[in-house]
């Protein structure tokens, strides 16, 4: 009768303990209607910000050409014997040129193109200084461009304000919003001088500051995910599973916190977004580290972009 006993009290005991330990281990996804409610449509505001960015007039949207620029003179305009061709129909046939030079690019304009910096009409300036800290931007019409830098590469980005891409853009696709895809990571602080390689879609690899990595536990498996630094916060690029069949085949990004007094850092896979390369050809878009290849599929934030006119199928 004893042994009896003993063995229901031990079976108890295991049945008790193992309902403890799944109510411990479920307790932090456990939220109430009203803060799943509130959480979502925080969820909601961010992306409806997001969009609002990739529309504004510095977004990615509205982009419109990418022309790396060679030594010398490169003339532009609309006409078909320049250097670089503009968009017609906001710019004169020749427009003037670029003069590259000794990591400078000075700009030259013909007096009937009515071509403006800062609302003033300009006949010539540096429109890139390699000390410069903010793009200088010209603009003709509905276009506007600066100078983009890429290691040793120099380029015209253009923009059209009345982009018709933009004004046509409806939004993009999302996976639901998904609480358990909120995680706490410990961030694990590299020294000083770590970096990692980042490899861009023009097959350019340079080396960038990572102040450490990310370490988290997502349905029972421990990942890691180094990160970047972008003025205060943490920087993520990383793909996954879900990359090139549901989200976009570059990865995706993701910002996060710097680690709190504990190390600690709250990733929110809600808010893993696209790059800008999902939209345009005229960018110059990040990859993610074979280290940040995730062998789970992440199915959360937003899902790949396809446009009916294939705006952005075109190759750099």
């Amino acid at each position: 009768m004893y042994e009896l006993i003993l063995s229901i009290s031990m079976k108890l005991l295991i049945v008790t303990t193992f309902i403890l330990l799944a109510v411990s281990c479920s307790s932090k996804k456990k939220t109430t209607i009203e803060e799943r409610i509130k959480y979502e449509k925080e969820i909601d505001k961010w992306h409806e910000t997001r969009i609002k960015n990739l529309k504004a007039s510095n977004g990615w949207l509205n982009l419109a050409g990418l022309y790396w620029l060679h030594p010398g003179i490169n003339t532009f305009g609309s006409g078909p014997k320049n250097d670089i061709i503009f968009p017609s129909g906001e710019i004169v046939s020749e427009a003037g040129y670029f003069l590259a030079k000794n990591g400078q690019v000075v700009l030259v304009t013909k007096s009937n193109a009515s071509i403006k910096i800062n609302q003033q009409l300009i006949t010539q300036a540096v429109i890139f200084h390699p000390d410069s800290t903010r793009p200088i931007i010209a603009e003709s019409g509905s276009l506007r461009w600066s100078i983009i830098k890429r290691e040793d590469k120099l380029g015209v980005r253009l923009r059209d304000l009345e982009s018709e891409f933009v004004k046509e853009f409806t939004g993009i696709d999302r996976f639901p919003v998904n609480a358990n895809f909120q995680v706490e990571a410990d961030f694990e602080f590299a020294d000083s001088t770590h970096t990692i390689d980042i490899t861009n879609v023009l097959g350019q690899t340079l080396p960038q500051h990572s102040p450490g990595t990310l370490s988290f536990e997502l349905f029972g498996s421990r990942y890691r995910l180094d990160a970047l630094e972008e003025k205060n916060e943490l920087f993520i690029i990383f793909a996954d599973a879900t990359s090139g069949r549901e989200t976009y085949g570059s990865g995706r990004f993701l910002y996060a916190k710097k680690p709190n007094g504990n190390g600690k850092v709250l990733i929110d896979f809600n808010k893993a977004y696209n790059p800008p390369c999902a939209f345009t050809p005229y960018a110059t878009c990040p990859l993610p580290p074979k280290q940040n290849v995730l062998p789970i599929a992440i199915k959360a934030g937003e899902k790949n972009f396809s446009n009916p006119k294939e705006h952005h199928s075109l190759a750099i």
